[in-house]
């Protein structure tokens, strides 16, 4: 029994600990802080939004509520498990992919969220700059900003960058 549990308590704390090593923990996100950050993004319906660790899928189900196609990464199974019953009732619009985002072909879109590290900030830049060139794109991040790049919009911890 006691080994059982130790077997489990290391398998959790190794799926939940180790994305640290490719974007951020798992923290979920509020619905105020989520409210703000799809306000600011503002998309029209029928539009694409990508969430690069997309969690439980808090996100993506309240992106595909206001009509948005929706494509979430996440490499932590139970989680990308997780994120799949959350939005099972927009099916239509979203998609979850278990998946390292730094290593997927990221389909169009118009808007990205993010909750990275501030160690992967500079990288995410680079990685939109490329994929989105001559594009225009949204990005909105919560908690961390882009070194050396100015905020379109800043508001309660959420940060909101555009690209062209």
């Amino acid at each position: 029994m006691i080994s059982t549990l130790l077997f489990i308590g290391v398998a959790l704390i190794l799926l939940f600990g180790f994305v640290v090593l490719f974007g951020a923990p798992y923290l979920p996100t509020t619905k105020r802080q989520i409210t703000t950050a799809l306000d600011m993004l503002d998309l029209k319906p029928g539009q694409t939004m990508l969430e690069l660790g997309c969690g439980d899928g808090r996100v993506i189900r309240a992106a595909a509520q206001r009509g948005w196609n929706v494509v979430g990464y996440e490499i932590n199974p139970l989680l990308v498990l997780l994120a799949r019953a959350h939005t099972w009732k927009y099916r239509k619009l979203v998609q979850i992919r278990w998946k390292n985002f730094w290593h997927a072909n990221w389909p169009e879109a118009e808007g990205i969220y993010v909750f990275l590290l501030d160690k992967y900030m500079k990288r995410l830049d680079k990685k939109i700059t490329q994929k989105y060139k001559g594009k225009k794109v949204k990005l909105a991040s919560f908690a961390f900003q882009i070194p050396d790049k100015k905020a379109q919009n800043k508001f309660k911890g959420l940060f909101l960058y555009q690209y062209h």
